[in-house]
């Protein structure tokens, strides 16, 4: 199984959109799951390395530089999450599920 992490402001969409975009893609067939934690944890998140992706919240863009650094300095996955991806609704969540399946 393949996990990817959301790092959002404060935890509550993410997790949101973690849980509807992880049974969107187990729906379609692949073995993905995706979780979510709040900015203050992410750059300690990335350095554990305990999953194959971390997505960062358009909430929490101005911390983009940072997270990416880390990442790119112990080869981790990275990307950023558009605001048209991080709406609840279908078309936010298959695009969120694009997202995940080409960064992954």
């Amino acid at each position: 199984m393949k996990k990817a992490l959301i790092i959002c402001a404060a935890g509550m969409s993410s997790s949101l959109m973690a849980k509807k975009v992880t049974q969107y893609l187990q729906e379609h067939g692949h073995d993905i799951e995706l979780d979510a934690t709040v900015a203050s944890m992410g750059d300690e998140a990335i350095k554990k390395g305990e999953f194959d992706l971390y997505l960062i919240s358009p909430q929490t863009k101005m911390y983009l530089d940072q997270f990416t650094k880390t990442a790119n300095s112990l080869d981790r996955k990275i990307a950023s999450i558009p605001f048209e991806a991080y709406i609840p609704i279908p078309m936010g969540i298959e695009k969120l599920a694009k997202i995940v399946l080409e960064n992954i």
